[in-house]
């Protein structure tokens, strides 16, 4: 009978605790806050020692955090200020905690929680993306560094007129792509060519480690921002990097800097590692036919991703068939854009040493999968290897890496200069016609392509400039003609086109 009341006891006990108020259960503390300045966006992490329960209000210059009863550490210290944070402060109310962190006025908040890894405490996750009006942008467009100061002055930029201003646009990626392409018209052609360069890993991913304590991250970080120096010593040229410092960027987040950029390439720079310390040579990836094919049903997928643009045009208001086919078009143009690119720096680097298979290779890594910008990955080197570890932290080294990846980045933009750029300007000029100009008797670029068809012989009606997703039928069927005479008045044997290729139209 006494282990019956004990029993009975204790279902008693524990119904009692269940009816308890929630709030009896003590909230998390909040033990400190820390800030990085990223590339496009300002991280303010908040340390906690338990999951938060918490809302947001924001007002402007202002992100206000509540956190009912949770409490401050008597240690905690506002951190500095950097990027698009200003400050941190807090105060109660009630029984609640308030965090007001100071922020650039126009920029935009996303918020999240992370659980902990290895040790780490729950962290509140604040990043801030600059406004519309790009003044508080914190874009790491890449600018010579101490480091590179035994490097040769870079030139100045391309100098152009002042733009006549463009017209703006709802869609942030569809006003950017635009507004370059108008400007470019405007410029005489000389809009630069931008490449993304993504240092691999960063932060708290170190990502490989030699076998002399070489961190990956730190080897990447070096060859990106020489590879950003050589291109930006070029003209026609403009280096963005996804990281200029040592931080954590998401996998994802790292081509969608490039996509906002309206970047021309990306760029991956990584050091390979293998179990066994005998691999050896570098290598060039580009993303399998499986990561585009899986890429594209997420795409179609996510109403977020059809609102966007890809290669200028929206998907929203498309039906499926025509937005896979769409889709399909551009993703083929710029996966065989990237094969191109892939083996021009395969090649530049062989020069420096043997490479690991000496073809280009295919996987579905995340940062290659932009539907619409050309993308690369280039694993450097074994860092798993003790020879080519010393050679990845000798400066020299890291600084031939980078001038052989711009070998063959340059290469792929003088072959195939995208339309508009100082690349085709050059080119244009090469073979006799001048862009987006008027010569002394008034005709502009198109008559005197024209002239230069006639010149040459054909029976030209008409010039076109090959635009991304564009094809010989499609092209064909603007004009009226047949993609036979089209080929024949180009003197093309493929029926394959690149973007940028001006073709001369036969009459009739």
């Amino acid at each position: 009978m006494s282990g019956y009341l004990n029993n009975w006891g204790r279902v008693v006990l524990v119904a009692i605790m269940a009816a308890l108020p929630l709030c009896a259960v003590r909230a998390a503390d909040v033990k400190g806050a820390r800030v990085w300045a990223g590339p496009a966006y300002t991280r303010v992490v908040i340390d906690a020692t338990g999951p938060l329960r918490y809302t947001i209000e924001r007002k402007d210059g202002q992100v206000v955090v509540d956190l009912p009863g949770s409490r401050v550490a008597a240690d905690f210290s506002s951190p500095a200020a950097h990027g698009l944070f200003r400050g941190i402060s807090h105060t109660r109310v009630d029984d609640s905690l308030q965090l007001i962190a100071q922020v650039a006025p126009a920029s935009k908040l996303k918020s999240f929680v992370l659980k902990p890894t290895s040790g780490s405490d729950y962290r509140l996750v604040l990043d801030l993306y600059p406004g519309n009006d790009g003044a508080t942008a914190a874009v790491a467009e890449a600018a010579p560094r101490a480091a590179d100061k035994a490097a040769p002055a870079a030139p100045a930029a391309v100098a152009a007129p002042a733009a006549t201003p463009v017209p703006q646009y709802s869609n942030p990626t569809h006003s950017r792509r635009v507004a370059a392409e108008q400007a470019a018209a405007m410029l005489n052609g000389q809009r630069q060519v931008v490449v993304a360069i993504d240092a691999g890993h960063g932060g708290k991913d170190q990502g490989a480690h030699g076998p002399g304590g070489t961190l990956e991250k730190n080897v990447t970080l070096s060859v990106a921002r020489n590879l950003a120096a050589e291109i930006n010593r070029q003209p026609g040229m403009k280096a963005v990097l996804t990281r200029d410092s040592d931080f954590f960027i998401p996998l994802k987040r790292r081509y969608q800097i490039a996509r906002e950029h309206n970047a021309d390439l990306f760029v991956s720079i990584h050091a390979d590692s293998f179990v066994n310390d005998d691999a050896r040579g570098s290598s060039v990836w580009v993303l399998s036919p499986r990561g585009k094919t899986s890429e594209a049903a997420r795409w179609l997928a996510d109403r977020e991703n059809r609102a966007d643009l890809i290669g200028g045009t929206t998907l929203d208001d498309k039906d499926d068939s025509l937005a896979k086919v769409l889709l399909d078009l551009q993703q083929g143009w710029a996966m065989q854009a990237s094969d191109v690119v892939a083996g021009n720096v395969l090649k530049a680097l062989g020069q420096l040493g043997p490479t690991h298979r000496g073809y280009v290779e295919r996987a579905n890594f995340v940062v290659l999968r932009s539907p619409d910008v050309p993308s690369i990955l280039v694993e450097t080197a074994f860092i798993s290897n003790p020879a080519e570890e010393r050679r990845l932290r000798d400066p020299t080294h890291q600084k031939k890496l980078a001038e052989a990846v711009m070998d063959g980045v340059k290469n792929y933009f003088e072959s195939t200069p995208p339309p508009g750029t100082w690349f085709a300007a050059e080119a244009a000029r090469r073979s006799g016609v001048q862009l987006a100009s008027r010569d002394d008797e008034g005709r502009d670029d198109a008559g005197a392509a024209r002239d230069v068809a006639l010149r040459a012989g054909s029976a030209a009606r008409d010039v076109h400039k090959v635009g991304r997703g564009e094809s010989l039928g499609s092209i064909a069927r603007q004009y009226g003609v047949s993609v036979s005479a089209l080929k024949s008045a180009n003197q093309i044997n493929s029926n394959a086109v690149r973007a940028g290729t001006t073709l001369t139209i036969p009459a009739g």
